[in-house]
């Protein structure tokens, strides 16, 4: 009877144990390290055009939160020029994640037009539990804050391009999902990064790089609808570095196309 306890009591502790690592993800990685820094040419299109328009820095920083070791992952993008008189885009995009590329806040200011949207989703994890407080501003005015709660590791805007970089794509077939959660706004929605094979991409510093293309398609409405949030190339190496970003603004699209690099881990492929 006491051997029948001791086992019950072990398999409730492995339980606890197992459910906490879900919560809390760690990953390994490989791919980047504090010093990166990033510089893009931004292109708009918008109907019959379609032109070079701004620029975007994506840097990644050693820093603290909460007195623990981070990183700080920012992208910073803006218009100017004809592209900027036809539409105005001047955002920042933060994460900070600890060494294990666990996110712990997000910050985001977007001016995008007239509209300015602040958010921020800060993550904490307790008991195998993540919970986190969205909170979003638009021109001034509150529009909500609330605390979603899941069982699972959740990723943002910007630590899920931390997590794509990750994954080991080598035994991918074209149209391989790899799935996970995302937050926008304040819901929680499954999301599939898909592995779309590799091609050849020339950037704008006159290079040719072997990339691997990325769909990040977001599920939502009982995963019948999907809309791709964002589409990314990254070298086919080590680094994968991104070459190329894709994504939809509220008029138009935006293309982010690399045009230096340094700080990076590994030699380029």
């Amino acid at each position: 009877m006491k051997n029948k306890h001791a086992y019950v009591i072990i398999a409730l502790l492995f339980s606890v144990i197992s459910f906490s690592l879900q919560g809390q993800t760690k990953l390994k990685n490989n791919a980047f390290e504090a010093g990166e820094k990033l510089t893009y040419d931004l292109y708009y299109k918008y109907g019959i055009i379609n032109m070079k328009g701004g620029k975007a820095t994506l840097n990644t920083e050693a820093t603290t939160y909460n007195n623990k070791d981070a990183y700080k992952m920012s992208l910073h993008a803006s218009t100017g020029g004809f592209v900027g008189s036809i539409f105005t885009v001047d955002d920042t995009l933060t994460s900070y994640m600890d060494k294990n590329l666990v996110p712990l806040l997000f910050i985001k200011g977007a001016s995008e037009g007239k509209d300015y949207t602040r958010e921020r989703q800060i993550y904490t994890y307790e008991n195998g539990k993540t919970s986190i407080r969205a909170i979003r501003h638009i021109n001034g005015n509150f529009k909500f804050d609330e605390t979603v709660s899941t069982s699972r590791c959740t990723y943002d805007m910007m630590s899920i391009l931390a997590f794509a970089r990750t994954l080991d794509y080598s035994k991918m077939q074209r149209g391989d999902n790899t799935q996970v959660q995302f937050i926008t706004g304040k819901r929680l929605v499954d999301m599939h990064i898909r592995y779309m094979g590799t091609t050849n991409m020339t950037v704008n510093n006159g290079k040719t790089y072997e990339a691997v293309e990325l769909s990040l398609m977001i599920l939502d409405k009982a995963f019948v609808d999907q809309e791709e949030a964002m589409r990314v190339w990254i070298t086919n190496d080590e680094n994968k570095l991104p070459l190329q970003i894709y994504t939809k603004l509220k008029i138009g699209e935006m293309r982010s196309i690399l045009k230096d690099f340094s700080g990076n881990k590994h030699p380029i492929n």
